[in-house]
């Protein structure tokens, strides 16, 4: 089933309930400005408020475009009135459109599903590239040097939110925050697995092994 991501940075994203239409899962969640908390699988809709409480949302709109994880997402920036002025700032900030709140879960609905082809088309394309590792969303393939990387779909999924946090110490619960399998639990050593077969697999692709160990702390891809 494909995976629709939709993300607010009004903290009500992590209560609504997610979505099912045909064979497409909309899954809600917040985020702030340091963008998505969890690795995002599919297209990306983000609804930013044009008042928010660490920065403005013409800012927020800035940042999701400058981030290779969101650069591609549709944004649309949440006015508190429909003035002309705040639209026009909102477009030259990155957003791709706009709508006054406030904001239901019916109303953001709405609106992804009357542009989601759209967003479809965009994502299709996708590319994670980082020195010589690249990463083909939509062949779901990871190439180094243009060598096939063997990869299951698990560890495909833990290279490519690595990938998108280069040189950053990533603890085990964020790798599975990021991943986002919490239920049911997963044990945090588990995470060695996927990782000892990421780096066989990077050797096996004469990568050798750019994913390090830092001491009770976690684990870094290392780029270039």
């Amino acid at each position: 089933m494909a995976l629709v991501n939709i993300f607010l940075t009004d903290p009500k994203g992590d209560v609504m309930e997610d979505f099912i239409h045909d064979d497409m899962t909309f899954t809600f969640n917040s985020m702030d400005g340091a963008g998505p908390r969890r690795l995002v699988e599919g297209p990306m809709w983000a609804f930013v408020d044009w008042v928010m409480a660490d920065l403005s949302g013409l800012e927020m709109c800035r940042r999701l475009r400058a981030d290779p994880r969101t650069q591609d997402c549709h944004i649309t920036i949440v006015l508190e009135q429909d003035d002309q002025e705040d639209r026009r700032r909102a477009l030259r900030a990155g957003a791709d459109d706009y709508i006054v709140g406030p904001l239901g879960r019916q109303k953001i609905l709405d609106r992804v599903l009357a542009l989601q082809s759209r967003q479809q088309q965009r994502h299709a394309t996708q590319m994670v590239e980082l020195g010589a590792l690249k990463i083909d969303l939509g062949a779901q393939q990871a190439r180094w040097s243009e060598k096939p990387i063997p990869l299951r779909p698990n560890e495909f999924r833990l290279l490519r939110f690595l990938a998108e946090n280069p040189n950053r110490v990533l603890s085990r619960q964020e790798m599975i925050e990021g991943l986002g399998k919490q239920e049911p639990p997963i044990d945090p050593r588990t995470v060695d697995v996927w990782i000892g077969r990421l780096r066989r697999a990077f050797r096996s692709a004469g990568a050798g092994n750019p994913l390090r160990t830092v001491h009770a702390m976690g684990y870094v891809l290392d780029a270039p």
